[in-house]
């Protein structure tokens, strides 16, 4: 391995460390203290912590770990690689900030809501743009989608809102209120922190290596490419460009996976105001 690939690997572990931390701190040190209704592996927990009294990090734990075994079943060893810190490292983490944090650190209700969402869509959106996953309830999605097709963001959603239905019981219409605005504010951070704002974007790639790159977008990355014949204006020398559109949190990975193939590739890369059409506005995944 390169001294180049060294250095990316170790720059995504450390964002990876990074992301983690700050979902903790934003988890431990306000959401739960507040009690606020979160989604994901944590929703989880606080449901089965409420009624067991068992402490959220080490259900968290638990439930992390089976998914972790699942992922590396179902979906294979690269994809549980990528999930490896996160399963185990949140969990741990979190039950350090639990045993600090004893109560709200503000009576503000609100304040809880913003700082909590900021740092945890913040961590969680460094996590997906150094190439990793949270782990949790990215498996159930990503089985879903894989075997029945459904929409990464429609399984999402649902088994978010049945997250916090089955938590509206012992929660106040006040603080089912503020939970909305947490859900909102931590999304939008995760987004944005994901994606720096790109959404979706354009990539040509012109390259000697067109047809493994063209190959390797399909069966990686999931997205669909259109070949274009080319001519070199120094050398006249024919070759083929790919041009794919893909999303904002897949370009970091896309990047990765044309260097690994062709190191000199040419690369350009578009913001596109809109995309309509299969894999975006219907009938495929999104990721």
């Amino acid at each position: 391995m390169s001294n180049m690939k060294l250095f990316r690997k170790a720059m995504d572990i450390l964002l990876v460390l990074v992301g983690n931390v700050l979902m903790s701190i934003g988890v431990g040190a306000f959401i739960l203290p507040a009690g606020l209704m979160i989604g994901g592996a944590t929703g989880i927990g606080l449901i089965v912590s409420h009624y067991w009294g068992i402490p959220v990090s080490s259900l968290v734990a638990v439930y992390n770990a089976v998914m972790f075994l699942i992922g590396a079943v179902f979906l294979g060893k690269h994809f549980a690689a990528t999930t490896l810190i996160s399963s185990f490292l949140f969990p741990f983490l979190l039950g350090q900030i639990e045993a600090v944090v004893q109560s709200p650190l503000t009576s503000d209700l609100l304040l809880s809501v913003i700082l909590g969402g900021v740092l945890s869509g913040l961590g969680i959106g460094i996590v997906i743009r150094a190439g990793s996953s949270t782990g949790g309830n990215d498996i159930p999605m990503l089985l879903l989608n894989k075997k029945l097709g459904v929409p990464i963001s429609a399984a999402m959603y649902s088994l978010d809102f049945i997250i916090l239905c089955l938590q509206l019981p012992y929660s106040s219409l006040e603080i089912a209120l503020y939970s909305i605005v947490l859900i909102a504010t931590y999304s939008i951070m995760a987004d944005k922190a994901s994606t720096l704002g790109k959404g979706r974007v354009q990539v040509r790639i012109i390259s000697s290596e067109h047809k493994k790159i063209s190959r390797a977008i399909q069966e990686q990355i999931d997205r669909g490419v259109t070949l274009y014949r080319i001519e070199g204006g120094y050398t006249s020398q024919e070759s083929c460009e790919v041009m794919t559109v893909v999303s904002g949190r897949e370009l970091n990975r896309l990047n990765r996976l044309i260097m690994e193939i062709d190191p000199q590739a040419f690369i350009m890369i578009a913001h596109i105001n809109e995309v309509r059409g299969r894999g975006f506005s219907f009938g495929k995944r999104e990721q």
